[in-house]
């Protein structure tokens, strides 16, 4: 029975594993049109409320999906400890055929129980007047030198969309994500670096590779420092995540190709918006200054800060967001504009990432640090290219492969000990002896006074079983 329960066990462990690779692999984002921008699968339908007190709870490590009106509000719940950092990130999304206006943002802010703020910040479309994904977040972090958001109890996430009468009063599609960092065991420094390596670094060796963009935040495509290539169409967004470890530093430019084009076609500004996000989705910095007339042209970001923990004391909000280690996003969108003038088909695009210096040691986190860290696995995923949920299918289906060599070793190990306890229970067994025939007796010859051959010998042995029979042991 404990063999038996043994192997229903690892049998149970390869269907749950099988079961897991099912839901992953299924057809979330196949059936119809697909969205220009993939919402994590995970993700939690909400509705926030006009009101602070009857908004719902969010929770730490959760994704959530809501949608906001033009000049709406909309509250949620969070309860935060005295000891953790917490982060509410906010995506939105409005159609593509919608039209906001250089003023259009999304605000996200997390506040106290008496209407404080303990940080807010906003995503604006600027300049680049088309719509796209943009993310911004809000966080509640400990600091022994402020006085306000540190004790523990319910805060309130609130989310305001602020737009031009000439946008479109459409709703937009929000995507949330509440992470939280741990604090720390002892104090870390507080003094930012003021100076870093600010020159461009040199091309990246290898020469280019092929490597096809995400369309969210969730199913970004892995990269390590190299020169990329892949192709956009005019509207489109392309997602990409790039793992940098503490004392890291990242470039990061992009170069559109060049397309042929009727010579009535006119140049386009704000054509290409290079943005970078850090591990908790919060916007770093983005870049869209550039016209494109058919030719090749290039826009990069300005150089950061290697990762520190010091840095979110920056007054530079960009520096501050090169807070902690983890996976940092990068965004590429070719303005909608560029289809009226160069036709609706893929330009070329090359992104080439750098990153300089090598990796310090962590934090003295007091817990698990969660998002805000590299792990080998991320180093594995960033050099195959994989998103998060391809990732997590592989990891799956390692799990998989674990379970069924264990299962074969009970049953090779089960077998051997059968064989073994079949052996030693026959050795046990005395053989009979043989039989020879009386004195005078011819061979062959029944015996005398009715007995018969071997008759009171063997008495350990089955009825009608062959002495020297193999068999199951009787447990068996």
């Amino acid at each position: 029975m404990k063999r038996q329960r043994g192997r229903g066990r690892v049998t149970l462990a390869c269907m749950a594993a099988m079961c897991a690779v099912a839901a992953l692999s299924g057809p979330s984002w196949a059936a119809g049109k697909p969205n220009p921008y993939s919402f994590d699968s995970a993700a939690k339908p909400v509705q926030g409320t006009a009101s602070n007190t009857a908004g719902p709870p969010l929770r730490a490590g959760s994704t959530y999906k809501d949608s906001i009106k033009r000049g709406e509000k909309r509250y949620y719940r969070v309860d935060l400890d005295d000891r953790t950092n917490a982060y509410i990130s906010a995506t939105a999304v409005p159609k593509l055929d919608t039209k906001v206006a250089y003023s259009d943002k999304l605000t996200v802010s997390i506040e106290d129980r008496s209407g404080v703020k303990c940080s807010d910040t906003w995503a604006q479309f600027g300049s680049a007047e088309y719509a796209r994904p943009v993310a911004a977040y809000a966080y509640r972090t400990i600091d022994k030198e402020n006085s306000n958001c540190q004790e523990a109890g319910t805060y309130y996430v609130l989310l305001e969309r602020t737009s031009d009468v000439t946008s479109t009063p459409e709703a937009w599609d929000v995507e949330m994500r509440f992470a939280s960092e741990p604090g720390l065991k002892e104090a870390a420094p507080t003094a930012p670096a003021e100076n870093w390596p600010s020159a461009s670094p040199a091309a990246p060796a290898g020469g280019p590779k092929k490597r096809t963009g995400g369309t969210s935040f969730s199913d970004a495509t892995g990269l390590k420092e190299g020169e990329w290539q892949d192709e956009i169409t005019p509207g489109q967004t392309l997602f990409y995540r790039v793992p940098v470890d503490w004392g890291q530093q990242i470039f990061a430019s992009a170069d559109l190709g060049t397309s042929t084009a009727p010579d009535s076609a006119q140049s386009v500004s704000q054509a290409l918006v290079l943005a970078l996000h850090n591990p908790a989705r919060g916007y770093v910095q983005n870049n869209g200054n550039v016209y494109y007339d058919g030719k090749q042209k290039s826009v990069a970001l300005d150089p950061l800060p290697p990762v520190a923990y010091e840095n979110r004391y920056d007054s530079d909000s960009s520096a501050s967001a090169m807070r902690f280690a983890g996976w940092y996003y990068l965004s590429v969108t070719l303005n909608p504009e560029i289809a009226q003038e160069y036709g609706k088909k893929p330009i070329p695009l090359t992104l080439r990432v750098n990153i300089e210096g090598a990796a310090t040691g962590a934090p003295a986190y007091a817990g698990p640090a969660g998002d805000f860290q590299v792990t080998q696995e991320d180093e594995e995923a960033a050099d195959s290219g994989k998103s998060a949920p391809e990732a997590a299918k592989s990891d799956t289906m390692k799990l998989v492969a674990a379970a069924g060599i264990g299962a074969g070793a009970v049953l090779v190990l089960g077998l051997g000990a059968w064989m073994l306890l079949a052996r030693r229970r026959t050795a046990a067994v005395p053989a009979a002896p043989a039989q020879f025939p009386a004195h005078g007796q011819v061979p062959g010859q029944v015996p005398t006074h009715g007995q018969m051959p071997g008759q009171g010998q063997g008495q350990g042995q089955a009825s009608g079983q062959a002495p020297g029979q193999y068999g199951s042991p009787p447990a068996w």
